[in-house]
């Protein structure tokens, strides 16, 4: 494996220092005589610009962008959703649609790629420079095994194949944390949690040691200890081996932590530039001061010990069979969710929180009674567990979910009208078209969308208004509860305020119960007045929000908020709580 930016050489035994050696993983070291950094920077983007042809018009979705990236350096691009840092980082390899028409240069290692050809560029692609992408369940194949698709981009630009490519991978995995993959390589991607998906992709982007690597959102869907640990594994990789890190994020705590330098977006240009503590002391853009001051303030109000109970769970179980030998009999069991007991009130909001895999989205469908559970669930004073699927059909409007990726829970062939209105019909709500478009109507105002929306379709919407649409879409039925299933994680940081402002409000004026499932302590704090820490399906912590943020009593509820805390968060925990 030749070239200035090699350091794996297969079946090599390595290790990582800090968070991420488990298990006896082993890992990446460098390879001996690496050459030394170079005063050129490794890429170099001058005055790039991006428009994408409409038919008769066009629309300018990046305008003479120019920054650069030294070798060994993280630089991060931050702005809110269609400021451009994504449209930049694409057109980088040339992975825009054709409709898109760029100017300006992108070198890479003295290399011009806007002027390359396409064989040119997919040898660099994955090999010199790799990305990481934001969605990791549209960016998987859903037919392959990860094991497959990891070793792909190794077969492809490194021809290995049987017992080295099978070591790699292995490697790989290791890399990233996920050890027990290591004997289901075959596993799905929808088998896998989020956070799970998204260490696959970072392994897949790792796995030619590339020069440059784009980071396009990578932890949105982590929570907070492995997103943590995936940190410090870029940080570390950066430094050690001189490797360059274009850091595309929302999230400013991890600028904090991670990046050397700023470049901070908006409406396609940069507006400010400058080194990570002096952009955060001192910002100078009226926009970059706005991003620093929008994050999720307040608390939440104490619940109130009068009001009726909505929902009571008793001893929740949920236990998925691993399938094996002759005729396919349970071998053994997995106990996503293993004796969880909990209630909320109307107008109070129990936060859940714990690492991908620990069964809080399982609990949240499993009070649902989308999956199967055992246990006791009393929902408005009526037992669920006893009722048939028929009986349970009326009962489902008072209860509503809000998943966390509104672009994948709406139909892109329906309209928001259609999409907001299917429960309507469904339910009997509103019979006529003209009942349904003013319920949809009211329920869009609610949210702070425009009535007339309700004829557009969900591709034409930000993050966040798509968003307000599946939140909308839950309220049109004037529900009781609502299970939020990490509803701001790919938010922007002044739409993340704008939501939980909006999530207040509304439990404010209907009394709503929430379940609010997420790994965003911060958020959960704003809306939570008790907090369940799940681990391995159970919950190791439970009590009021504010004895789990100042005096945690587990370790693992100590572990998260370690790694979850920037210093901001921190100082106003000591400081009694007072965001």
């Amino acid at each position: 494996m030749a070239g200035p930016h090699r350091f794996y050489r297969a079946g090599q035994p390595a290790d990582l220092a800090g968070v991420y050696r488990r298990g006896g993983a082993r890992c990446l070291q460098p390879a001996p005589g690496r050459p030394a950094m170079s005063d050129a920077p490794l890429l170099r983007v001058e005055n790039l610009s991006v428009s994408f042809e409409t038919g008769v018009s066009s629309v300018a979705a990046v305008r003479d962008v120019s920054f650069s990236v030294a070798r060994g350096e993280t630089l991060a691009l931050v702005g809110e959703s269609g400021s451009g840092k994504s449209v930049s980082a694409l057109s980088l390899l040339g992975l825009l649609p054709p409709q898109a028409r760029t100017q300006g240069a992108v070198w890479l290692e003295g290399e011009n790629l806007l002027t390359a050809s396409e064989p040119r560029l997919q040898q660099i692609r994955g090999d010199r420079a790799a990305m990481i992408f934001q969605e990791p369940m549209t960016s998987l194949n859903p037919l392959h095994g990860i094991g497959r698709q990891i070793g792909e981009v190794l077969t492809l630009h490194k021809g290995l194949s049987g017992a080295a490519l099978r070591t790699r991978v292995a490697e790989l995995l290791h890399l990233v944390g996920l050890e027990a993959l290591e004997t289901r390589l075959s596993a799905l991607p929808h088998e896998l949690s989020g956070g799970q998906r998204q260490r696959v992709m970072i392994a897949m982007a790792l796995a030619n040691d590339p020069a440059l690597l784009i980071a396009d959102e990578p932890t949105t869907a982590l929570d907070v200890t492995i997103q943590a640990q995936i940190l410090a594994l870029l940080d570390d990789l950066r430094r050690r081996f001189t490797m360059g890190l274009l850091f595309i994020t929302h999230d400013l705590g991890l600028v904090r932590r991670l990046a050397d330098r700023v470049a901070v977006m908006k409406d396609g240009a940069i507006v400010e530039t400058g080194t990570t503590a002096e952009v955060f002391a001192r910002p100078q853009a009226p926009y970059t001061r706005t991003l620093l001051a929008s994050r999720p303030k307040g608390l939440p109000p104490p619940p109130d010990a009068s009001a009726p109970v909505v929902l009571e769970a008793h001893d929740l179980k949920v236990h998925f069979p691993v399938k094996g030998g002759l005729f396919g009999r349970p071998r053994a069991w997995v106990r996503a969710v293993d004796g969880v007991s909990f209630q909320v009130r109307a107008g109070q909001t129990v936060g859940v929180v714990g690492e991908s895999g620990s069964g809080k989205t399982t609990l949240g469908l499993a009070v649902l009674r989308l999956v199967a559970a055992q246990g006791r669930l009393v929902f408005l004073g009526r037992s669920l567990e006893t009722l048939s699927a028929r009986a349970l059909r009326p009962v489902r409007r008072h209860m509503q979910i809000v998943f966390q990726d509104p672009f994948g829970a709406l139909s892109p062939r329906l309209s928001i009208g259609e999409i907001v209105g299917e429960g309507l019909m469904v339910h009997g709500l509103a019979r006529t078209p003209a009942e349904v478009r003013a319920r949809v109507s009211q329920a869009l105002q609610e949210v702070g969308l425009d009535p007339e929306a309700q004829d557009r379709y969900p591709h034409e919407f930000s993050g966040g208004q798509r968003q307000r649409v599946s939140i909308a879409r839950a309220l049109a039925l004037t529900p009781s509860l609502i299970i939020l299933d990490e509803p701001t994680s790919a938010l922007d940081v002044t739409v993340q305020a704008q939501i939980v402002d909006l999530l207040r409000a509304l439990q404010d004026r209907h009394k709503l119960a929430y379940v609010f499932i997420s790994h965003d302590l911060r958020v959960v704090r704003a809306l939570a007045s008790e907090i369940m820490v799940m681990k391995n399906g159970q919950v190791v912590e439970a009590g009021p929000a504010e004895t789990l943020f100042t005096r945690p009593a587990h370790p693992y509820t100590q572990a998260l908020l370690q790694a979850a805390l920037d210093p901001d968060l921190a100082t106003s925990v000591r400081e009694g709580m007072k965001i």
